[in-house]
């Protein structure tokens, strides 16, 4: 008689250093759940305002772009958790340079599941709804990319992971450079028909 075995492929936990596990073969996605109440009110006033920031290079050089946008002394927690996590970033990608995006959104980035063309990618969504994902056991990969839409890439709509609000997420790729590892699919929430919307960070290693 055959015995079936799952294996998740995802790392959560409440301390940073769980980020690195997104290294382990069997890993695409980590996820470190934490609580950043401190900074709501720099997020509720930021999230009311139509804001894009685009930078790359070193932190140094983002950092002083995004200070661009937040405006001098504004949002200076805010600001402090983004230096956090770029360092955080740098460690797990062993990388300098990056590509950073902080934006309010209130459209549908990405309706279908899909994989990134990057290596790593650093996801917090600081209001609104979180990144969808899916685990490898709920999903169809020779879907992807084929005109079948998500219904032919999800075998089970009930057992879809969503990121809380505030988390932070590191993605695996398609150029992930290790043998035998595979990219997380994921799509971004539906918020048009709800009237939603996200004050998302995205960083890119590049």
């Amino acid at each position: 008689m055959k015995t079936a075995t799952t294996i998740e492929n995802w790392a959560e936990g409440t301390t940073p250093q769980i980020l690195k596990n997104v290294h382990q073969n069997t890993t695409n996605i980590a996820i470190y759940n934490r609580d950043i109440g401190l900074l709501e009110k720099e997020i509720d006033s930021l999230a009311k305002r139509a804001i894009k920031c685009n930078a790359t290079g070193n932190i140094d050089l983002i950092l002083d772009e995004v200070q661009k946008i937040l405006g001098p002394n504004r949002h200076r927690m805010l600001l402090e958790d983004i230096n956090s996590l770029l360092h955080l970033f740098k460690e797990v990608t062993k990388t300098d340079n990056f590509r950073l995006l902080l934006a309010t959104i209130n459209s549908n980035m990405c309706r279908k599941f899909h994989i990134d063309n990057n290596t790593l990618r650093m996801l917090c969504t600081y209001s609104g709804p979180g990144t969808l994902w899916l685990t490898d056991y709920n999903m169809n990969r020779n879907a992807l990319g084929t005109c079948g839409g998500n219904q032919a890439i999800v075998r089970d709509t009930s057992n879809i992971k969503q990121a809380k609000t505030e988390s932070v997420l590191i993605l695996k790729g398609a150029k992930y450079p290790k043998e035998g590892t595979k990219a997380v699919v994921h799509r971004s929430p539906t918020i048009e028909e709800s009237g939603d919307k996200r004050l998302l960070l995205r960083i890119d290693a590049c």
